[in-house]
């Protein structure tokens, strides 16, 4: 059994061990509940046995005096005594609630509910029935349980944030290790490739090919520096965000399908803001590849750029078959992906480059089955 095994084995352990121990006590806080209740039914059963010998004190003075004291130490138990003749006395209630007879009436009923009334007896006739409530104490202990479930329920609810959190870090690590790793990996047969167009220059190779070699190999640097990037704070410079987008949708245009239309409509004037222009570049590719890949390699892409007075937005629209609304947010999990190959990491690393490094947000804003999805990137202006 690996690491993992193991520590799989101790989270399900100390599960079970708190959810015993959370029953346990909820097992107990009833079972105190209810010795409460059964000594407030026991007390309320003396408190009439008093009333009635208080009634009787005549036929015998001693237990007479002692049903006054029992009557008077009753301080706790909210009760409502109606006579017959329907007069109402409330013990144990605040003075507003005693005056007010149809606060009475109705805590009569609800009295009535909750417990059985006790009825008193004179000489042989009814003569007073006793409605009574819970003590406050009783009130309270019903509360309990709810919240110690609560209290555990926020418990557990900030170890489940804190194991995400603590796996989100670990993933990030592992994406951003692998990034470096490829940029490392890449880096040595390019500085070979550089070397060798040096020498070709000096034959007799038709210096177009070397041209269209080197276009590879300056592609083939960016990609290296952008992967570099991953799991570092990359440096934004004051820019325009018009002109980089243009750059990036052309270059990407060029290299795709005729079967592919781009509409692009972009502001005539330039709009500064603070940019990291491999990084952003990166991601107007990866949506715009997205895109393509939802059509089949065939349909139209628009991207629009529009501002307000504080924000730029860009908008990247297919006319593939769309995202699940259920969906909209996964999409930028990593590992979450669609396609049947592929580890879905460019729209996650896309939401990292807007969010984390450009303080910017990145959604989808809408989206139809067979009819397209339109992303929408949203970063501050300068003033």
């Amino acid at each position: 059994m690996n690491f993992t095994a193991n520590r799989n084995v101790l989270r399900w352990i100390i599960i079970a061990f708190a959810v015993v121990i959370t029953a346990l006590i909820l097992w107990n806080t009833y079972g105190f509940f209810q010795q409460l209740k059964e000594s407030e039914r026991k007390n309320m059963t003396e408190y009439k046995t008093a009333i009635e010998d208080f009634n009787n004190q005549s036929l015998n003075a001693e237990m007479g005096s002692l049903g006054t004291i029992v009557t008077q130490n009753n301080t706790i138990i909210p009760l409502i005594e109606v006579n017959f003749k329907g007069e109402m006395k409330a013990r144990n209630l605040p003075e507003y609630v005693k005056n007010d007879s149809v606060a009475l009436t109705k805590l009569v009923k609800e009295y009535e509910q909750l417990n059985p009334p006790l009825e008193i007896s004179y000489q042989g006739k009814p003569y007073q029935t006793i409605y009574y409530g819970e003590s406050p104490i009783i009130t309270k202990m019903k509360y309990f349980p709810m919240a110690l479930l609560l209290i555990l329920v926020l418990f557990g609810a900030v170890i489940w944030f804190f194991y995400r959190s603590t796996k989100a870090s670990e993933q990030n690590k592992l994406w951003a290790g692998m990034a470096k790793e490829s940029a490392h990996q890449i880096g040595t047969p390019l500085s070979s490739l550089v070397g060798w167009t040096t020498l070709l220059r000096e034959t007799n190779v038709d210096p177009s090919y070397i041209v269209e070699m080197e276009k590879d190999i300056v592609r083939l640097q960016t990609i290296t520096e952008r992967f570099s990037k991953i799991g570092s704070i990359p440096t934004l410079s004051e820019m325009d965000i018009v002109d980089q987008t243009e750059k990036a949708v052309h270059y990407i245009s060029s290299r795709s399908s005729k079967l592919v239309d781009f509409t692009v409509d972009l502001p005539s004037q330039p709009i500064m803001v603070k940019l990291n222009e491999q990084l952003y570049a990166w991601v107007i590719e990866n949506l715009i590849k997205n895109g393509i890949d939802a059509m089949k390699g065939k349909g139209a892409m628009k991207i629009y750029l529009r501002a307000d007075a504080h924000k730029v937005f860009i908008t990247v629209t297919d006319t593939g078959k769309g995202i699940p609304k259920s969906q909209w947010n996964q999409v930028f999990t990593p590992g979450f992906t669609t396609k049947k190959r592929g580890w879905g990491l460019g729209l996650s690393l896309a939401h990292r480059i807007i969010k984390d490094y450009h303080k910017g947000n990145i959604r989808v804003s809408g989206s139809k089955k067979d009819l397209g999805t339109t992303f929408e990137i949203a970063l501050s202006k300068l003033k």
